[in-house]
This record gives C-alpha cells, structure tokens and sequence, in this order.
C-alpha cells in the first residue's frame, strides 16, 4: 500500500501531539516521559490501532539520527567546568564499566539459558552479543529524566552520570559489532585485532570530536551570515558532519559527536544562546521520534514468551550485574563513597540506545535476532519502570539529594544575558503593601550595585527614572550584582513571590 504524504503527516503529528499530552501528565506523576513515549508508539502499532511499521533498516537509520542529535546537544549542555572532577570515573565507567557489564551479564545469560531455559538453546556467542546491546547506559533516558525531574544531586553524581551515559554507547556499539562479526565469520576471533580495533574507534572518536568541535567554533565564529536564523542551522549541520565524517575515518562518530559538542557548548560562539535552544528542542523532538519509532517496530504480542527470561536478566542487571560493575571500576577512587556508588549502581537506566543497538542484528539478519531484539525491548522498559521511576526518591533515601532552589521563570520581559554575564534578574509585582516604602521608584530601598531597568504598567512598557511614580499593579525588571542583600531587601518589604534568573 502507498502511503501519501498528507497521511504521513496527519498521523506523525497526531502522534507527537498525543506524546506530548501524555508526556505532560507523566511528568506531573513521575512517570519518565520517554517510556510514555515508547509506549504510544507500541499502543498505536500492529497490535495495537493496527499501524504496520516494519521497515528494520529505516528504524536503524532514524535511531541513527536521532541518536547523534541527543548526544551533541548532551555534549552541548555539558559544562566542562562541572565534569572535570570526575572526568577519569566517568572514563572507566564508559570503557571498563560497559565491558564487565557486558561480560557478566552474558555469562549469567548463557548460564540461565542451559539450566533454567533450556528450550532457548542459544550459544554463548548470542548471550554475548544480547548482553553486548544493553551494556552501556541510556544517554536519552539519563539526560531526559535528570533534566526533566530538576533532580539536585550532592558530590558531582549528575555530571558524573551524564558524562558516564554520554560516552559509553561507542564502546557498547564496538562489542555489539565485534560478536556480530563472529557470529557472521564463523571464526574464532583475533583477540589482538579486537582490541586494536576498539582503540581505534575510541582514540580517533576522541580526536576527531575535540579537533573538529574546535573547528566547528571557528567556522560559526567567521562567518558573517545576514539571516541569523542559519546559525542554529549550521550548528546542527556541522554537528551530523563530524558524526559522519568520523565514522568513515574509522572512528566512533557517537564518541566524536558528544565530544565535539562538549568542546562547542564550553565555547564562546555567535548567537550562542538562540543556537542552543534550537538544539534542545531538536534534541527533544528526535527523543520523541525516536522512541515513537521504536514502540511501532516492536509486536507487544511477541514480548509475551520472553518476559519471564528477560525479567530474570533484568533482576540480575540491575541488583547484581551493574552494582558489581560500578564497584569494581570505581574502586580506585576512595572520593567516592559508598553511598554514592549505591546511587551510581541505581541509574544504570537503559532506553533507546539498547534497543537501537539490538536492530543492527536484526538489520543484519543475524541468527535468534527477533529474540535478542525482544528480550531487549523487555529489559529497557523494566529499567524504566523500575529504575527511571525512582530516581529522586532513591537519591533522598540515600541522603544524596540537594534540595533545588525553586523559581519562577521571568514571565513578562524576555529578556537574557550573554552567558559570561551573572547578574541576578528578578521580575516583581508591586502591590499596596509595597508602595508603603515609597511610592516613587528612588524611594525604595534596593541595595547598591542594583538597578530597575524596566517597568510594566498595562500593556506598556518604558524605562523608568528615579521619580517615576509606581502603581498598584506595575511589574519592575531589576537586574543585580547584589543577590543576597536584594533578596534580604524583598523579604522585609514583603515580596515573597518573584521570578527570578540567573546564569550558574
């Protein structure tokens, strides 16, 4: 059948538009956002509304895609400054961590496999190449769920995750490929050429990402384009390019363009913040995408004779395999205390990734694919429901949550500094009880160093002077680099209920 592209369309945007609804609603009850996402594509699929989605290879390609967007605008989001404490955890997590998980996951795997399952008959290559997909932590799901959940957490944990989940998915990528070789050759593996191999990938992934992340810069710092709405643009092109021409230079474009995205946020560029914003929200759109795309690839009706097995594999991944993991590679660093790698051994969420990694079997038409892909799809959304769920209320038990300063955006002036700049901007009401400390904008007892640049009356806004007179009603812009005695100043003339931002 011929699908018109008025059909696609209509459906794709219904599709977003319903994600989004439920998104809303998930959010306000915990529920992580993505797997509500995962689960209308599911509902809207074969088994569901009946929407055929078939097409392994196209799903690899959007996986891909949307992929690579997520870890650029990861990468951009990063503040180097706040990574840099915990850079070589996050290393080993991302290289050694990803490889021990794999292997005592297989293990169990195969073992489970021969005693429990016997009727599975799957080889130890296959256990393998399953627990290879799921190796590594979810970069969409920590990013979305942190981010989304304001979750303030103590000792660097936050970076640390992001930068662990940002940058392990090339190696998990490299194991998968490496069984998949073996699986496909029939040979016993070189283990030498393993390893120069996966150095390769890692070593010129990194490279590429910091040299051309700094070229990046360059070019976006020369360029004089008349429309400034090619900036974000250019920055999105250029991010798939380094991805890209990583990968044909035998590098991990994955690692590359987390790398290089890194290297660009922490950069002083043209029409950086309107850029950045353009990427979130690029980002966001390839989350939902991405995860719709998913739920529609997979038939709920065949999840059914994997699940016991796959709820098995996920008890032990998630109480046994990724804590062992987690102690073991961080055990070199006696900074980090037990509770926190208890918490770092909680977030070991799976999401796209994994699943995205079990389509290049299926792509490739490897033997028990349909399986390893099931099982895959099962132990991601138990690591949601479990793991994602109860991110901040692990994060209290364990005493490791920070409790967030909570305020209101600024709602009537948009307005927004250059990042270097970290004056304080508040928004406030003036109410009767207010102008009790003067009714002329000079009369007020605002601090030094502190300034009210604009004011609303109505729908009119101007800038005032020291005698304009203020009205019940007014809305005042003041901009400080005074924070604590303004802050003092609102609370004893009563003005408790302020917007307020920042640059951190």
């Amino acid at each position: 059948m011929t699908i018109s592209p008025e059909l696609l369309l209509l459906v794709g945007s219904v599709l977003f538009f319903i994600s989004m609804l439920i998104g809303k609603a998930g959010h306000r009850f915990g529920v992580p956002i993505l797997l509500l996402f995962l689960a209308v594509g599911m509902v809207f699929g074969s088994d569901g509304f009946g929407l055929v989605f078939e097409n392994v290879q196209t799903a690899q390609t959007i996986g891909t895609i949307c992929l690579t967007v997520i870890l650029f605008s990861g990468g951009l989001d990063t503040k180097f400054s706040e990574i840099r404490p915990v850079i070589w955890p996050g290393v080993m997590l991302a290289t050694l961590g990803v490889l021990i998980t794999a292997i005592l996951t297989g293990l169990f795997t195969f073992w489970l496999s021969g005693h429990m399952f016997p009727s599975l008959g799957i080889s130890l290559l296959t256990a393998m190449l399953l627990s290879s997909t799921f190796s590594s932590t979810d970069s969409a799901s920590v990013f979305g769920i942190l981010r989304s959940k304001g979750l303030s957490l103590k000792n660097n944990l936050r970076p640390l995750l992001e930068l662990e989940s940002g940058s392990n998915d090339p190696m998990a990528y490299m194991l998968t490929i490496v069984f998949m070789g073996i699986i496909q050759s029939g040979t016993h593996p070189n283990i030498g050429m393993v390893v120069l191999t996966i150095v390769i990938q890692l070593v010129v992934g990194s490279g590429m990402g910091y040299l051309m992340g700094r070229g990046a810069v360059t070019i976006i710092n020369r360029i004089r384009m008349d429309n400034s709405s090619f900036y974000p643009i250019l920055l999105l092109t250029l991010g798939i390019f380094i991805f890209a021409a990583t990968y044909y230079l035998k590098g991990n474009g994955y690692l590359a363009v987390y790398i290089a995205g890194l290297v660009i946020g922490n950069a002083k560029f043209s029409h950086k913040r309107t850029s950045m914003k353009f990427i979130d929200g690029v980002a966001w759109m390839s989350q939902i995408l991405l995860f719709l795309t998913l739920g529609l690839l997979v038939n709920p009706g065949e999840l059914i004779e994997v699940i016991v097995p796959a709820l098995i594999i996920s008890a032990f991944l998630i109480f046994i395999g990724r804590p062992l993991t987690v102690f073991l590679t961080l055990l070199p660093f006696r900074k980090i205390g037990f509770r926190d790698n208890l918490y770092i051994s909680w977030v070991g969420l799976r999401g796209a990734v994994p699943i995205i990694f079990a389509i290049l079997p299926l792509a490739a038409g490897i033997p028990d694919s349909r399986w390893i892909f099931n099982m895959v799809f099962v132990i991601t959304i138990v690591s949601l429901l479990v793991q994602g769920t109860s991110l901040p209320m692990v994060a209290r038990w364990l005493n490791l949550a920070e409790k967030p300063q909570k305020h209101k955006a600024l709602e009537d002036f948009d307005v927004e500094f250059a990042e270097e700049i970290k004056s304080a901007m508040t928004e406030i009401l003036i109410t009767d009880e207010t102008l009790k400390y003067g009714k002329n904008l000079i009369e007020m007892p605002l601090p030094d160093k502190t300034l009210v640049v604009m004011v609303k009356r109505g729908e009119q806004f101007f800038v005032p002077t020291g005698q304009t007179e203020l009205h019940a009603g007014d809305k005042l812009l003041v901009i400080s680099d005074n924070e604590e005695a303004l802050r003092e100043t609102y609370q004893n003339i009563g003005i408790s209920n302020f917007s307020y931002q920042k640059n951190q």
